[in-house]
C-alpha cells in the first residue's frame, strides 16, 4: 500500500489544530477559576491527540462527514485526559509531559475535581454529535470508561502479585489502553452511520493498534531517550512494573538471571542506579528484539482491517497513523 505521508500530515495536523483550538477555549473565562484554571492548565500540557485523529479518520473511512463527529473527538480526548489526571494521582507522579502533574501544581483535592470534570465535559461533547445511534454511542462510550477502569485496577492490582502471566498483562493492557483506541475508531464509524461490518473493521484496527501502542511504550520505557520520552527512562522497572519487556525476560531466563528478576518482585522495584543493568539484562535475553515482533504483529493485525473500508483518504492516513506509532521515539 502506498502511503501519501505529507498529504497525511497535512491532514493529521489541520485537525489536531482544531482539536487544540477546541480544547484550549473550551474552560476559558469560566468560573469558579478554582476549576476551570487547573482543566485548562492540564489540557494544554499537549499530547500526541491520537485518539480524537481516530474518531476522525475513522469516520472519513466510511465516507462519514467530519464536521459531525468533531464534537465527539473532542470527547474522546477529554475523556483519555481524565484518566490521565487519575493515573499521576494513583501512581504520584510529581511530572507529565515534562509539567507539574495537577496534584503537585495544585492539590490531590482540585486534581480529583478536575478529573470529575474532565468526564462530565466529555459526555457534554459527546451528545452533541449523537444525533443517530444515540443510546448505542453512550453506551460503548460508558462501557470503555468501566473498562479501562478495570485495566487500571488489574495493573495495580499486578504490582502486588508475585505471579503474573503475559495473557494475564495483554487482558489488562487491553483494558487500560487499546479498549480506548478501540472506542474511537468505533464511535467514529458509529457516528457516520456505518454498517456494522465497517464498525467492527475499524474497531478492530483500534483494538490491535492499541496493543501494540502499549509495547512500545513499554519497549520505549527501556530504550527511550529521555528527553524525548519526557519521562524517567526505566521508570517501570524503578516501580517495579510488570511489563511485556520484563514478563517475557522472566520466561526466558535461567538460574542467576532469574534471580535477578525476582528480586525486582521482591523488593518492588529497582533502584535508579541499576537501570542500565537490567537494561543490559533484556538485551542478553532477547526481549527487545520479542517486543519489537510483538509491536509489528499488532500493527499488521490493525492494518488488515483496512482493506474493506471505502475510503481511500481516510485508509492512508489510518496507515500512516500505525506507522507513525510504531516509529515514534515518545
Amino acid at each position: 500500500m502506498i502511503v501519501y505521508s505529507d498529504k497525511c500530515e497535512k491532514i493529521f495536523k489541520n485537525e489536531i489544530s482544531g482539536i487544540d483550538k477546541k480544547l484550549n477555549e473550551l474552560f476559558a473565562g469560566k468560573e469558579p477559576l478554582s476549576l476551570y484554571e487547573p482543566c485548562s492548565y492540564f489540557l494544554k500540557g499537549g499530547g500526541k491527540r491520537l485518539r480524537p485523529i481516530l474518531v476522525i479518520a475513522s469516520a472519513q473511512t466510511v465516507n462519514g462527514n467530519l464536521k459531525h463527529v468533531f464534537n465527539a473527538a473532542v470527547a474522546v480526548e477529554l475523556l483519555h485526559n481524565f484518566t490521565l489526571v487519575h493515573d499521576d494521582i494513583m501512581d504520584n507522579s510529581s511530572k507529565r509531559r515534562g509539567r507539574a502533574t495537577l496534584h503537585t501544581k495544585y492539590d490531590l483535592s482540585t486534581a480529583i475535581l478536575t478529573g470529575d470534570s474532565l468526564i462530565a465535559q466529555a459526555y457534554q461533547n459527546l451528545l452533541k454529535d449523537s444525533k443517530i445511534n444515540v443510546n448505542k454511542i453512550v453506551l460503548t462510550f460508558t462501557n470503555t470508561i468501566i473498562e479501562i477502569c478495570e485495566g487500571q485496577s488489574l495493573d495495580k492490582e499486578f504490582e502486588t502479585r508475585n505471579n503474573v502471566s503475559i495473557d494475564e498483562y495483554k487482558k489488562m493492557i487491553y483494558k487500560k489502553t487499546a479498549a480506548l483506541l478501540e472506542m474511537c475508531c468505533s464511535i467514529g464509524a458509529q457516528l457516520s452511520g456505518a454498517s456494522q461490518k465497517y464498525i467492527k473493521a475499524v474497531s478492530n484496527y483500534g483494538n490491535y493498534l492499541g496493543m501494540g501502542f502499549q509495547i512500545q511504550d513499554d519497549l520505549l520505557d527501556i530504550i527511550g531517550e529521555e528527553n524525548e520520552f519526557g519521562k524517567k527512562i526505566g521508570n517501570d522497572l524503578i516501580e517495579g512494573k510488570k511489563t511485556y519487556l520484563f514478563l517475557r525476560a522472566l520466561e526466558k531466563a535461567k538460574r542467576k538471571d532469574k534471580l535477578e528478576l525476582l528480586k525486582v518482585i521482591k523488593n518492588n522495584g529497582i533502584k535508579p542506579n541499576e537501570v542500565d543493568k537490567y537494561k543490559n539484562l533484556y538485551i542478553k535475553l532477547g526481549v527487545i528484539q520479542d517486543a519489537e515482533h510483538e509491536i509489528m504483529k499488532y500493527t499488521k493485525l490493525a492494518l488488515k482491517n483496512l482493506s474493506i473500508l471505502p475510503n481511500r483518504d481516510g485508509k492512508d492516513l489510518m496507515i500512516w497513523l500505525a506507522k507513525i506509532l510504531i516509529n515514534r521515539k515518545k
